[in-house]
């Protein structure tokens, strides 16, 4: 199987399935003599996990990770790090009356019919558990992009019909944790719970937008060709499970303007360039500007609903089924962390890169 590594110069392979014994990932090209921030890998796992509110999964999984390669006396060595989150609240029989069953909008067709063989239990490979391996590397990238100054915050700016103001610069982005739902605004916020709590009450899911936004961002991150910095971040983003969407800067709605409206004009600020609007979101030619960097990702309503649905097993017979088990009705709270921590690797691979180069500002 391939597909489990991701970067160029930081890189990152994933392994481990949903109800094995352990999630893991192996961490290449991080620099060497990095203080090794424990807290920081913690914090966001903590964000990641199941089970932190009435709107999640009640799976109750402490994720607490253990580092086995790769650091000596809290510093990086520069070698491989290899880390390990070992699965302990797994319910396998949740999961025996879908052994010989696709479920609608999952992967179990698609991956039974490409191997030959899958892990029925929680998805295996495919489930969002996976997630854990990408959320502690990127922890690990953003110790990285720390020490350059830069920032990388997301939040939930949509729940089905529920929105805040697409401006980003009008939120109070340092208000995301502060609700269960990590949305800026607390009244926006309130909506979004209400709406999320009716359709777990009725055995349905929502989906969402999640905005991240990437600050004190350097000039000169991107290649101009294949490796270009927004398509490097459309494709780490549409690797993580649910999301059907990727825009950056206006996105879809710039086809709405003219390009006078559209185009950033180049303006001195504070002695240097810059731009005096962003519709770019940060980055033209495929290379970082200096401007923030900004973007959406659109998850999919959550698959597993617990309403009664028709399908086919593995026999091609028709079939209705019920789902069991542990399962959001909407996946946007936890994807917050997820989306960080895919931004960061991306950031920390180009800028390992620039760094490789000796590229000046």
């Amino acid at each position: 199987m391939g597909g489990n590594t991701f970067g160029k110069i930081f890189t990152i392979t994933s392994f481990g399935e949903s109800h094995g014994e352990a999630i893991g990932v192996v961490i290449d090209g991080c620099i060497a003599g990095m203080q090794v921030d424990l807290n920081l890998i913690q914090k966001d796992l903590n964000r990641r996990k199941p089970g932190q509110s009435k709107i999640t999964s009640n799976r109750n999984e402490a994720d607490e990770f253990e580092i086995i390669s790769g650091v000596f006396e809290g510093k990086t060595l520069g070698s491989p790090i290899t880390v390990l989150v070992k699965n302990k609240d797994q319910n396998s029989a949740d999961y025996d009356n879908l052994k010989d069953i696709y479920r609608p909008s999952h992967a179990d067709y698609t991956y039974h019919k490409k191997y030959g063989i899958r892990d029925y239990r929680g998805g295996g490979r495919q489930s969002a558990r996976e997630t854990i391996a990408r959320v502690i590397a990127g922890a690990f990238a953003k110790m990285i992009l720390n020490g350059a100054g830069i920032k990388v915050q997301a939040y939930v700016s949509q729940v089905y019909n529920i929105k805040v103001d697409p401006n980003y610069k009008n939120l109070w982005l340092d208000q995301t944790e502060t609700n269960n739902v990590r949305c800026p605004d607390p009244n926006i916020a309130a909506l979004m719970i209400a709406a999320i709590e009716v359709a777990k009450a009725t055995g349905d899911s929502l989906g969402g937008i999640v905005t991240c936004v990437c600050s004190n961002m350097p000039i000169g991150l991107g290649e101009p060709v294949f490796d270009k910095l927004h398509a490097d971040l459309g494709k780490a983003m549409l690797s993580i499970n649910a999301v059907k969407g990727f825009e950056i800067g206006d996105g879809f709605g710039s086809v709405l303007k003219k390009g006078s409206e559209h185009n950033d004009a180049f303006v001195k600020k504070n002695e240097k360039t810059g731009t005096l609007t962003n519709n770019s979101g940060g980055i033209q030619g495929g290379i970082s500007n200096g401007e923030d960097v900004y973007f959406n990702v659109a998850f999919k309503p959550v698959a597993t609903i617990f309403k009664q649905q028709q399908t086919v097993n593995t026999s091609n017979e028709s079939v209705k089924f019920n789902a069991a088990g542990r399962h959001d009705p909407c996946v946007l709270p936890r994807a917050v962390p997820i989306v960080e921590a895919m931004a960061a690797i991306v950031l920390a691979d180009h800028y390992l890169r620039n760094e490789m180069y000796k590229i000046k500002p």
